[in-house]
């Protein structure tokens, strides 16, 4: 994100003398710079200052990672999977949004897992790619080496890959924190075209800077009520021989990982509310592009929101079918009125999941029914792949195995309803 931000203590000249205070005429010690940038020296960095050496640790051991095997979509069908039925009270109770997620859905360029949790997670870091979270429920401290978030419903989290961060619950919230993980192998940004060519949002974005929230730091240990010298662990996901290629290692620390006195540069976690997206309306129905809310190496995120729909006299506000000839859609609902959906099963919590290939839109009665609707009520987050996702060991469990048939159902209606655009 070229936005530019400088917080705590830096020195005036990069890559120069930075120092902790000294004792009288004595120099304090050299404090330790470390560059954190994306594609080798060519893209957006930041510089980070420690109080320690980055690079030291005194142990290392396996993590073994949650169950990242996938199985093919094959033969090729639709499915209706309900992720709020992968986690019952019990199970959230030990469950922390890092180690605790379930894989759904996966391929070589973006692996989305769900996770209900009350524990507080470890230190983690993702070295494979970015991550965008969209917390669903609940509320969440998260604290990272760049500084402290305070998130809740509706907020996206785009953690930079390599960042050091972890995920602490809010106990006394009104539901259980709800986390819906969307995992790059690649950096995750705005769209392109809602950037000039220096990085600014440009006018036609449907959000703006003003809408980001940047991390409040900066975050020390003493802050967080740990002594700077406390042994800590990070877990880290990184690229190996397990399955989706994804291993996992434990670095031990000698020192807490909060020991960043200040930092500067364009590359930072952020936080971005789904409200704050002002939705993009026209007189006959928009294409999904206008829901689009970031990016990412062959998959796009978007997002519908509730909106005035289509205003020529003759519009049909619900989609035409459609045939993802180039990508996976995969829809997750997360809020609005899913009466009109009734015989297919999709409500809150469920992902609808329409492969290349397959064409899909309304059920037959839906596009009738749709006509003279002035607004959507509806909060949905939608990855589209362009290349085919897998069925990961949670998509699996909770598929209903029934959604393939909802379109020969006579007067039933899926996810092509009035109130969607799938």
């Amino acid at each position: 994100m070229a936005h530019y931000q400088a917080v705590g203590s830096i020195p005036p000249k990069r890559h120069t003398q930075h120092r902790r205070p000294g004792q009288g005429d004595a120099p304090g010690e050299l404090y330790y710079e470390e560059l954190m940038g994306e594609e080798g020296f060519s893209s957006d960095s930041s510089l980070l200052y420690h109080r320690n050496v980055p690079s030291t640790t005194v142990a290392a051991s396996v993590w073994e990672v949650p169950d990242q095997a996938t199985t093919p979509n094959h033969p090729l069908t639709p499915r209706h999977l309900k992720l709020h039925e992968l986690f019952d009270a019990e199970s959230v109770a030990r469950t922390d949004v890092v180690t605790g997620r379930r894989l759904v859905l996966g391929n070589g360029d973006v692996r989305i897992s769900y996770a209900v949790a009350a524990q507080a997670s470890p230190w983690y870091r993702n070295g494979i790619g970015d991550e965008c979270v969209y917390v669903e429920r609940g509320r969440a401290r998260v604290e990272t080496v760049f500084g402290a978030f305070d998130v809740a419903e509706g907020d996206y989290v785009i953690i930079p890959r390599a960042t050091t961060h972890r995920w602490l619950p809010v106990a006394d919230a009104d539901e259980p924190l709800r986390a819906y993980c969307i995992e790059a192998n690649s950096h995750i940004a705005p769209p392109k075209r809602y950037l000039s060519r220096y990085g600014q949002l440009l006018e036609h974005a449907p959000y703006c800077e003003r809408d980001l929230r940047q991390p409040e730091g900066p975050l020390l240990a003493e802050h967080v009520g740990a002594s700077p010298d406390e042994q800590t662990d990070v877990y880290i996901k990184h690229r190996g021989n397990g399955p989706g290629g994804v291993v996992g290692t434990v670095h031990t620390l000698p020192f807490h990982p909060l020991d960043v006195v200040g930092w500067d540069g364009c590359l930072y976690p952020y936080v971005f509310n789904v409200r704050n997206f002002e939705p993009i309306t026209g007189r006959i129905h928009q294409p999904p592009p206008v829901h689009q809310v970031f990016e990412g190496a062959n998959f796009v995120i978007c997002n519908f929101v509730p909106r005035k729909v289509d205003y020529h006299p003759l519009a049909i506000p619900v989609p035409y079918y459609h045939s993802n000839v180039d990508s996976d859609e995969i829809m997750f609902y997360v809020d609005g009125d899913y009466e009109a959906r009734k015989g297919s099963g999709i409500g809150k919590g469920s992902i609808s999941v329409h492969p290349g290939g397959h064409p899909h839109g309304p059920q037959p009665g839906a596009t009738e029914g749709s006509l003279g609707v002035e607004a959507f009520d509806e909060l949905a987050v939608m990855v589209d792949t362009f290349r085919p996702l897998e069925l990961g060991e949670g998509g699996l469990a909770v598929d209903d195995g029934l959604y393939a048939m909802s379109w020969s159902r006579g007067t039933a209606r899926t996810a092509g309803s009035p109130h969607s655009e799938g």
